[in-house]
């Protein structure tokens, strides 16, 4: 996996539990992005183009580090933690497993064309 991907994984680690720290304490999902944001002293703007395939910097790396409480590297390491899905993914597996439900076996076999053509975008293409 190369250096921006695992940055970009480690970052969605910190909001996945970003999210679920505030869930806990019952705070609504809205706005958490842009609380998200302040805690690491970005826009939101930043976080959202962070999120969608944004080459985090090395000078970034090490504020979003440093706001977060972890060592110096530490986001280009890869950690073991997966992120957590957002609200946004689970209405998307949801709908999908409603739809693949729904098809004979022609329809799944196109579902699944489509999901695996989206899976593995051409080369110098970031998936979205």
């Amino acid at each position: 996996m190369s250096l921006p991907a695992i940055r970009r994984n480690n970052v969605l680690v910190l909001f996945g539990e970003f999210v679920a720290e505030h869930a806990a304490n019952g705070a609504e999902p809205l706005g958490l992005a842009a609380r998200f944001a302040q805690k690491l002293q970005i826009s939101a703007s930043m976080w959202s183009q962070i999120k969608k395939g944004r080459v985090i910097s090395d000078k970034l790396a090490r504020q979003i580090e440093s706001h977060c409480g972890k060592a110096p590297l530490w986001l280009d390491a890869p950690q073991a933690a997966e992120p957590l899905p957002d609200a946004g993914e689970e209405r998307f597996v949801e709908l999908a497993r409603q739809a693949y439900r729904a098809q004979n076996a022609r329809g799944k076999r196109a579902l699944r064309t489509i999901l695996l053509e989206h899976a593995n975008p051409p080369e110098g293409k970031s998936p979205r």
